[in-house]
């Protein structure tokens, strides 16, 4: 689906092309970064490559992208501001209900779309496995160009043809997927107490650990789910014999307060592990 020459390459070879670089003309999903994004990543010390985080806030209406820095910590880089979504606030819940997702989902390239009819497209992967298991139904749930929704995220082809570019370079950087969050406001408390009367106060709660644990140390946390809900950051108190089972009980576990800095922090960032004493221990994240 991607070339295996990086964007970044193609741009410098069109440009020592010079005026022959008019002739050259590439398919939209495979168009180099704009120059001034190019730049501010340099600037800010930010490689092309490295892996990246989208987290979605629904009522403010923005995408951020987030990129690996040096320090092992995610640094933010760019909000693209969301054209249209569908529905209110509150996870999706049933195919035709013209409403956009919210939770935590993974996407692998093998969902992104390049031949969308909304531009450029990047599948969700909704319903995941907590979705599933709350019988929840849906499909091609996407963030897309143009402006129109029946229940996706459309953030207008400029900004899709970047954030697009973005995910293609992560995964030719070697990473597996990226990480989508999707929250339904700042999870901040005076946004919670706004909310307070809202049904969906029980879900929300399930996700607020998630966007405080990143918030706090720059770190995607780990994402499992069992016992239908979501568990974030778990540390299973004995190795896991098998993949979890969304629907069974969770393992014995306790939840890592991901305060680590230095090496450790980076080996975490890198590899999903965590630090618990001296010891690294392997998380597992039930993943769509």
């Amino acid at each position: 689906m991607f070339s295996k020459i990086p964007m970044h390459a193609l741009t410098a070879l069109a440009m020592l092309m010079g005026g022959c670089a008019a002739q050259v003309s590439l398919p939209t999903h495979l168009l180099p970064l704009p120059a001034e994004t190019l730049a501010e990543l340099k600037d800010r010390k930010l490689r092309i490559e490295r892996r990246l985080f989208i987290r979605i806030l629904k009522e403010e209406s923005e995408l951020e992208v987030w990129k690996l820095g040096e320090d092992g910590r995610y640094q933010h880089f760019r909000t693209y501001p969301i054209c249209t979504w569908s529905g209110g606030l509150g996870p999706k819940f049933a195919e035709g209900d013209k409403q956009s997702p919210e939770g935590f989902y993974f996407v692998p390239r093998e969902q992104m779309n390049p031949h969308s009819k909304y531009h450029l497209a990047f599948n969700l992967g909704f319903p995941n496995e907590y979705d599933r298991s709350h019988g929840r139904t849906g499909s091609a749930l996407m963030v897309h160009g143009k402006c129109t929704s029946a229940g996706c995220y459309a953030i207008t082809d400029p900004y899709i043809e970047e954030v697009y570019a973005l995910a293609r370079e992560a995964f030719i950087g070697g990473q597996d997927t990226i990480p989508v969050h999707i929250f339904p406001f700042r999870m901040t408390e005076p946004n919670l107490a706004r909310h307070s009367t809202s049904s969906h106060m029980p879900f929300w709660s399930m996700l607020k650990p998630a966007y405080d644990a990143f918030e706090r140390t720059r770190l995607v946390p780990t994402i499992a789910i069992c016992e239908r809900r979501y568990v974030v950051n778990p540390v299973w108190r004995t190795p896991l014999a098998r993949t979890l089972d969304a629907t069974k009980a969770c393992p014995p576990h306790e939840i890592f307060a991901a305060t680590a800095t230095g090496e450790p922090l980076a080996a975490q960032a890198a590899t999903g592990r965590v630090l618990s004493g001296r010891r690294l221990r392997t998380l597992v994240a039930a993943q769509p």
